[in-house]
């Protein structure tokens, strides 16, 4: 559990509340960008900002996805001063469902194609969608970003998806999390975007400056 001193000396309120505006104009950024990529509209869910123990990360990503006995996963590392994680979620059943959202593509017989265009179709998205909202934070906050190669598990069980195998592990993590939703084709998955302890005190100070321009 984490102590209340703890968070007060990461992260207060008002930066949390900073960092949730900011989250909120890269996702409508990234909602944008799939939307004039595949014409279609998506959903996403006002951000919740949390702090955790690195230690007990593995363990509250998986509780925040129990709901899908398994998942499909796209996660991409990032860099700059803001680095860290992210990872698009989605429950395991959405492969079929979610090609059609490339070019009418409806499932096919062959199930290797259809796997393959499976893994491509996500790629795309998390592309899109991870460098679309990544870009934007780094934009507001004076950052720039990159990113490595995009990494899909495909229908998996939770279990070994997020691991708890980092480094220092009683330092802190601020996870980001939005819900995002196809409504067209009944789709719906998660968001997450991990940064750790060590982009903390460049990431208070830009969240000032920030603000320091409105004022």
């Amino acid at each position: 559990m984490m102590k209340n001193e703890d968070t007060k000396s990461m992260i207060t309120v008002e930066e949390a509340d900073i960092l949730q505006e900011i989250m909120n104009i890269a996702f409508g950024r990234a909602a944008s960008d799939l939307a004039e990529c595949i014409d279609i509209f998506v959903v996403l869910s006002t951000p919740k900002i949390k702090l955790v123990r690195v230690n007990d990360l593995a363990e509250h990503l998986n509780i925040e996805i129990r709901d899908f006995e398994k998942v499909s996963v796209v996660q991409q590392n990032f860099w700059g001063k803001f680095k860290g994680n992210a990872f698009l979620v989605f429950p395991a059943d959405a492969g079929t469902r979610i090609l059609s959202l490339f070019q009418g593509i409806d499932e096919l017989t062959d199930p290797e194609s259809n796997f393959t265009l499976v893994r491509e179709t996500f790629l795309e998205i998390g592309n899109i969608l991870i460098g679309a909202c990544i870009g934007k934070i780094a934009e507001l906050l004076g950052d720039v970003a990159t990113y490595s190669p995009p990494h899909i598990t495909i229908e998996k069980s939770l279990h070994g998806i997020v691991k708890d195998n980092m480094s220092d592990p009683d330092s802190l993590a601020i996870i980001l999390k939005t819900v995002f939703e196809f409504n067209e084709k009944n789709v719906s998955g998660y968001m997450f975007i991990i940064t750790k302890q060590e982009s903390f005190s460049w990431l208070k100070a830009a969240l000032r400056k920030f603000v320091d321009q409105f004022e």
